[in-house]
């Protein structure tokens, strides 16, 4: 049997769509919420050296997990700050508030996936217009529902990150 007639997602690296971002990072996104009927979404991210990767922000509905493939990620979780290297993971739930980017002198190579999923690969893209300036980050923040990603701030994360 086929991966195609079992129902599976196959998505090869060299057709993933890629976004991308400041200091060499990308997106690499793989598959949308709305692919698999709404049950998980999934992305690859590569962040430059100390680059950040989200501001303090929450998921009402979805789990969101972080698999470190290369490099160390440093992550905000409530207001403590966890530093994962790679083999590490962190899974966030539901409404933690929570933050993440390469640790200080490291890239950071992520493999991240949102349960349930939604359909969020617009907001990867309008997020990579917005690192580069050609969109400004109101427009993210006016589509916070839709995507279920809602915008926070931390202390703890602007004394560490800036």
């Amino acid at each position: 049997m086929t991966a195609e007639r079992a129902g599976a997602i196959v998505v090869r690296a060299e057709d993933a769509e890629r976004v991308e971002l400041p200091a060499g990072g990308a997106f690499g996104l793989l598959v949308d919420g709305d692919a698999t009927r709404g049950a998980l979404g999934a992305n690859r991210l590569t962040l430059g050296v100390g680059a950040n990767g989200a501001r303090p922000h929450h998921h009402a509905v979805s789990w969101e997990f972080f698999q470190v493939l290369d490099g160390a990620a440093e992550f905000l979780l409530g207001e403590e700050l966890v530093t994962v290297a790679a083999g590490g993971a962190v899974a966030v739930p539901p409404l933690l508030p929570h933050a993440f980017g390469a640790a200080a002198g490291s890239t950071a190579d992520l493999l991240v996936v949102a349960a349930p999923g939604v359909r969020r690969f617009g907001y990867f893209r309008a997020l990579g217009d917005v690192t580069r300036g050609r969109l400004p980050f109101e427009d993210l923040r006016a589509r916070q529902e839709e995507y279920d990603v809602h915008f926070g701030a931390s202390a703890v994360w602007e004394a560490a990150r800036g």
